[in-house]
């Protein structure tokens, strides 16, 4: 579940300074990394389940302090070893776009951001999608009830 640098032993001689020590990252880290990376692709129209209602209630979760994942997050899940993570994605694409390249721009972004944010290699980015948006549905953003 982290990423790590091999500490040597002999009180780190003939290693730089930043070489010494541990950098741990977290899997949610990689997973909020990813999440954004997978929303800047033209044709994403959502991460998470296709379900207007599942949509519906995780917009309303997020809002709420301490509601749960926080919406950045959603849809995402990642395994991160010490130099490596493997990513599961569930998107909702817009109507009338090429899943195919879609799904191929996603992986592209969401590598790439990954990789240069963690140094963590990614060995794998699976791909879910749950539900297309059609024009004439309304996005299910609720009102906030709260202020």
């Amino acid at each position: 579940m982290t990423e790590s640098a091999s500490v040597g032993s002999g009180k780190g001689k003939g290693k730089e300074p930043g070489d010494r020590g541990r950098t741990s990252i977290a899997d949610g880290v990689v997973e909020k990394i990813a999440g954004l990376a997978a929303r800047e692709v033209v044709g994403v129209h959502a991460m998470g389940s296709g379900s207007g209602l599942s949509r519906t209630f995780g917009a309303v979760r997020d809002r709420v302090p301490g509601g749960g994942k926080a919406g950045v997050s959603r849809g995402v899940k990642a395994e991160v070893g010490e130099t490596q993570t493997a990513l599961d994605l569930e998107i909702v694409v817009d109507y009338g776009v090429s899943i195919r390249d879609v799904a191929r721009a996603v992986r592209e972004n969401v590598i790439s951001a990954v990789e240069r944010m963690t140094g963590l290699e990614v060995v794998e980015v699976n791909i879910a999608v749950s539900d297309v948006k059609l024009p004439e549905e309304p996005d299910e953003e609720p009102e906030s009830r709260l202020q």
